[in-house]
């Protein structure tokens, strides 16, 4: 169940910046906070997958042990930014 919104309270001294940027953007102060909540939410979801991304592929190497080495990662980025079209190469122990 989705909890009442509260009113959000600003410290004042970032009241008073937000109020000046406003100001001299001429938007509202409220389109700014909800554009930097926005970039904000975007990236902390962006690192989670990220995270979460990260966590499986440990619990996949751990499982298996296959994995590729920095040189042959290092050699597979070198051939895409060359512009081959190079497959990842085969995953070993």
């Amino acid at each position: 169940m989705a909890q009442a919104s509260k009113q959000l309270e600003l410290a004042p001294d970032i009241k008073d910046r937000l109020d000046r940027l406003a100001g001299e953007r001429k938007r509202p102060a409220e389109s700014l906070v909800q554009e930097a909540v926005q970039q904000y939410l975007d990236r902390e979801e962006e690192g989670e997958q990220l995270n979460r991304g990260t966590v499986a592929a440990w619990e996949e190497y751990q499982r298996t042990g296959l994995h590729l080495t920095g040189e042959e990662v290092n050699a597979w980025l070198d051939k895409l930014a060359a512009g081959e079209d190079a497959g990842l190469p085969p995953l070993h122990t």
